[in-house]
């Protein structure tokens, strides 16, 4: 399904309408271009699962937690150099602690997203910069 997102709020919205059908061990795959928003859906996202405090892209971190009434693991892979590494920084036990992992940069490990993931797309408007086109996969919100 599609949606269109007119501001920064909005796009919370969504990530908080998402969350709401979300439980524990699922993953939510991000893809979109750099600044496209994915760390605003994901404020949003735990917001909706009873995380409070200040989230944060983990792009150097490459995974932020954040506690909730379901746990939200917030991964950044865009500067994993492969799949491998990400493997090695304990992504088997992160799918098995019983929270969210939203992954931003999904598409630079496809072998590690499971095939029942949820996958958003955000894109920028071409009409209007400041909006952005939000297309949820597997579930509607």
């Amino acid at each position: 399904m599609e949606y269109l997102s007119h501001s920064e709020q909005e796009t919370e919205a969504l990530g908080a309408a998402l969350a709401e059908k979300l439980g524990p061990g699922d993953v939510v795959a991000y893809r979109g271009d750099l600044g496209a928003g994915k760390t605003a859906f994901t404020r949003g996202l735990a917001r909706g699962l009873g995380c409070t405090g200040r989230v944060t892209s983990p792009t150097f971190t490459i995974v932020n937690e954040y506690e909730g009434r379901v746990p939200l693991f917030h991964f950044d892979l865009y500067r994993l150099g492969d799949e491998e590494e990400l493997w090695d920084i304990g992504w088997e036990d992160y799918l098995g602690r019983g929270g969210v992992c939203a992954v931003e940069w999904s598409e630079s490990c496809p072998g590690a997203i499971p095939p029942e993931a949820v996958t958003v797309t955000i894109r920028r408007c071409p009409e209007n910069e400041n909006w952005r086109r939000i297309t949820a996969e597997g579930v509607s919100l």
